[in-house]
């Protein structure tokens, strides 16, 4: 190609080349030397003669870019001595390269599970591997000695990148998680008794596991949109957004304490109307602990109809991942919040969360539940170092919340997943009568219907 573009001086090659579409160009590999040259340089006259000199084999032959190995490194050289801005190589490539007439550049190429003998040679001729006929069409595998220069550059760069398989390191260090009592007094104190909730309650817990003398600097809180709807707008002024740059404006509420800060140094990301940004966020984060040895905990907030809908398939690669972390669906409202049409009315990421293996999801009613749930996720993660995430709805309904209950079992029935409300009951009694159960926010509804039964037909439940 070089030689046919340094004859090109008024541009027309390279216009001709971008404004041929790829499905025409998977054509061109399918086809003789002679229908490219009539269909590809024969668009002009001009075309014509830049190529008058070659044969239609040598048309034929015309290597693509991507699959040009002097090409493919003076690309990569230009993009990495360019600096200043990112960089893109556009390599165009041809399906099934080197499979001749039976595979190369045919929609059949990634199905091909056989090929014939004559498949074979043609492979082993276009990259003239050193191997004989019989070898060839026994697909013998080819592997340069040693001490060639092609094995000791693969084993300087696998050296150079940690050995020859991927290794994680995760940071042996374990973090002094509060306990359930130490949590409830220092974050949902004031909530108890009063009407809120639960994603405020998340707020309050997320503030303060922030302020641990020990792994505060660690938590992370993600939040791609609606800030102040999810009462997490107090963390602006004292943790600050992190920003590459700094602040560079004056914000509306500067002064108050509620201010929009960014900072360098802040440890909010704010990352836009942009949940699949925020997703990679939190994967970044989440998986910190082996990546980089040092345990960081992510707490992705966000409208729970904004989550699996949007980003299920980067659920799954944290999952893959073994990361880290809380993903909180925010005013979940079923209940509430109508009028915005269906963007609350999710009632169905909890399904969909648990057909993630290593996701462990939780649909709690009140703030104390939700304060156990987060304390023993952190205690898993990242003092036992157990390799799970976390969902949690989280709603948007204001109701009393209330303490937790006293008694014995109630932490351990929270986070199994079924306790009883009213720990007095005998259980022989509770086993005798109608049992009601519920989650979420209407749970509010089940204790409802609780009375409706004693009141209105003389069942007790």
């Amino acid at each position: 190609w070089d030689p046919i573009i340094e004859k090109d001086t008024d541009g027309i090659l390279v216009r001709r080349m971008e404004e041929v579409v790829d499905g025409q160009y998977q054509k061109y590999v399918t086809e003789t030397g002679e229908f490219v040259r009539k269909d590809f340089f024969g668009h002009s006259p001009e075309l014509l003669k830049l190529v008058e000199d070659l044969s239609d084999e040598q048309i034929k032959n015309l290597r693509r870019g991507g699959h040009d190995a002097t090409k493919i490194y003076a690309a990569f050289k230009a993009a990495v001595d360019f600096a200043g801005a990112p960089t893109v190589v556009l390599a165009h490539t041809i399906k099934g390269f080197g499979l001749g007439q039976e595979a190369e550049g045919k929609n059949t190429a990634h199905q091909t599970k056989k090929l014939h003998d004559a498949t074979l040679l043609h492979f082993r001729d276009r990259f003239e591997l050193p191997l004989s006929d019989d070898e060839a069409r026994a697909a013998k595998f080819y592997k340069p000695a040693d001490d060639s220069p092609e094995m000791q550059y693969l084993r300087k760069h696998r050296e150079a990148l940690g050995g020859f398989l991927p290794a994680r390191h995760p940071s042996p260090e374990r973090w002094d998680v509060p306990d359930v009592p130490t949590t409830l007094d220092g974050a949902l104190d004031k909530m108890f008794g009063r009407v809120s909730s639960t994603t405020l309650g998340l707020g309050e817990l997320v503030k303060f596991f922030m302020k641990d003398q020990g792994f505060g600097k660690r938590i992370v809180p993600i939040i791609p949109d609606e800030a102040q709807t999810f009462g997490l707008q107090t963390l602006f002024a004292t943790f600050g957004i992190y920003s590459s740059k700094g602040q560079m404006y004056t914000p509306v509420d500067a002064g108050s304490l509620v201010a929009y800060k960014e900072s360098k140094t802040g440890q909010v990301l704010m990352e836009g109307i942009n949940e699949a940004g925020a997703m990679s966020s939190f994967v970044a984060v989440g998986t910190s602990y082996a990546n980089l040895s040092l345990p960081m905990c992510p707490f992705y907030i966000y409208y729970s109809m904004f989550g699996f809908q949007r980003v299920g398939d980067l659920i799954w690669l944290a999952a893959d991942s073994r990361c880290k972390g809380f993903l909180c669906g925010g005013t979940s409202g079923r209940t509430t919040l109508n009028g915005e049409g269906l963007q609350h009315e999710d009632g169905h990421s909890q399904l969909m969360a648990s057909t993630v293996p290593n996701l462990i999801a939780y649909d709690p009613a009140y703030s104390y539940e939700l304060a156990v749930i987060v304390r023993d996720g952190l205690k898993r993660m990242y003092a036992d170092h157990e390799d799970v995430f976390y969902y949690l709805s989280v709603y948007n309904e204001n109701y009393v919340q209330p303490p937790m209950p006293e008694g014995t079992g109630v932490e351990e029935g929270i986070l199994q997943g079924l306790y009883p409300l009213d720990s007095s009951v005998p259980a022989a009694k509770r086993s005798e009568r109608p049992q009601l159960f519920g989650s979420g926010s209407i749970l509010k509804e089940v204790i409802r219907g609780q009375q409706i039964l004693a009141d209105k037909f003389g069942i007790e439940s």
